[in-house]
């Protein structure tokens, strides 16, 4: 595989588990501080900080999986995948959400803008690793 192609592999993986390990960590550590940032009140409800760490304990998991994908290159392309399946969900159902309920907080928008976009990358490096390379005479 060319070289360029496995930098921006790594970077993206780099980029991808990064951010769903910081999310988790602020989600499992104080969500009521997390969500606040969105203007999103949590209040003492035990059952739905409950709910909402569960979640963020799969995207730690996937985040570390994405990291350490790019010392072990054998995962790599399932950690793309599972990166542009996380990344292109939360985006898309943020984008339904806002067609269906409104528009959110601003930080909830940018937040399905970078979605897509990492989500979209994973998906572009995987295509352009399908492509085969041209043999130089």
């Amino acid at each position: 595989m060319k070289t360029r192609l496995v930098k921006t592999q790594q970077a993206l993986l780099l980029v991808a588990g990064a951010l769903l390990i910081l999310v988790s960590i602020f989600i499992l550590a104080s969500p009521a501080d997390f969500y606040a940032s969105n203007s999103i009140e949590l209040g003492a409800n035990v059952s739905l900080l409950n709910e909402l760490k569960a979640p963020a304990g799969l995207l730690l998991a996937a985040g570390l999986f994405m990291i350490g994908a790019i010392f072990v290159r054998s995962h790599a392309d399932t950690a793309l995948w599972l990166a542009a399946l996380i990344y292109l969900s939360y985006a898309g159902s943020r984008f339904v959400s806002m067609a269906f309920d409104g528009v959110p907080a601003t930080g909830l928008v940018r937040a399905a803008a970078l979605e897509g976009i990492v989500g979209v990358a994973c998906l572009a490096v995987l295509m352009i690793r399908r492509i085969p390379a041209r043999r130089v005479a």
